[in-house]
């Protein structure tokens, strides 16, 4: 009866702590929104609202955050490399939308057109689009992909 007590004890402590470490730390907190392409002329006008842009399938690259002198600038929002490193790679829905589990902590969002990185979107430190993901929660963020819109 002791050996199995004792047998039993060992087991559950070999099987917990040998679990991946990362396993849990994944279940409950990310990124989740939609990115959206926005054409055409945006001007504001009294006769029509601004187009809040379609939802598209594209690539999402989730970097760790990236300040602006991490990149070779093309022209603009256009980057032909990001020094940081690359986190995940996601494609998204027709409608845009995704959703992606990830660590705590910061990063920064890119979408692509032709072979540039595209972001145009900056912290007041000049990190390119940041998001923070915090334990335990799913941080909401849309993308627009407004390369092909005039304001």
């Amino acid at each position: 009866m002791r050996t199995s007590l004792i047998l039993s004890a060992f087991t559950a402590l070999v099987m917990t702590a040998f679990r991946p470490a990362d396993t849990e730390c994944f279940r409950k907190q990310g990124i989740k929104g939609h990115v959206y392409l926005v054409k055409g002329n945006q001007m504001p006008s009294p006769d029509v609202p601004p187009s809040p842009g379609r939802g598209f399938a594209t690539t999402l690259y989730i970097y760790e955050l990236t300040h602006n002198s991490q990149t070779t600038i093309q022209n603009g929002a256009f980057y032909t490399s990001v020094a940081t490193k690359l986190v995940k790679e996601i494609q998204t829905a027709e409608d845009g939308s995704f959703k992606v589990k990830l660590k705590p902590g910061k990063y920064s969002l890119f979408v692509k057109k032709g072979d540039l990185f595209y972001s145009n979107v900056f912290d007041g430190n000049n990190n390119i689009h940041p998001v923070e993901v915090k334990k335990g929660e799913w941080a909401e963020e849309d993308f627009k992909a407004d390369y092909d819109a005039v304001y």
